[in-house]
């Protein structure tokens, strides 16, 4: 059996990732490991099956890529069951969404930015 576990997130700082993933939006930090210069630090939505590793960028090639790590598209998405409820406490919360919720065939969704300028989508599938 074969799963996607995690992914990495590249960030500027792990304390600034950790504020807003988990002080804002709610997320679970899982684990916080010092390593010398560098921490094993994994966080998730509660009950996610992944989870992401972040990885404070060493280098300019690293730095370059904070806010687009898939070059400008949509990098992530964020699943909810409940729409409203998530996007209305996310706005709460001073995300910024970059657009209105809009109905599509395969959903509602909206895109928001986290403060390193990654895209996401949050997205109540349908059915």
């Amino acid at each position: 059996m074969q799963f996607l576990s995690a992914v990495t997130l590249v960030v500027p700082d792990y304390d600034a990732a950790i504020a807003f993933y988990c002080g804002k939006l709610g997320w679970a930090l899982l684990e916080d490991i010092p390593q010398g210069s560098k921490r094993w630090v994994t966080i998730a939505p509660e009950g996610s099956q992944c989870r992401f590793v972040l990885g404070r960028a060493e280098g300019a090639a690293q730095k370059a890529a904070i806010g687009n790590q898939t070059g400008g598209r949509v990098a992530f998405f964020l699943s909810t069951d409940d729409f409203a409820s998530d996007h209305a406490a996310m706005r709460a919360a001073g995300v910024r969404f970059r657009e209105d919720p809009r109905h599509e065939p395969y959903g509602i969704v909206a895109v928001w930015e986290d403060p390193f300028g990654n895209s996401w989508d949050l997205i109540e599938p349908k059915g």
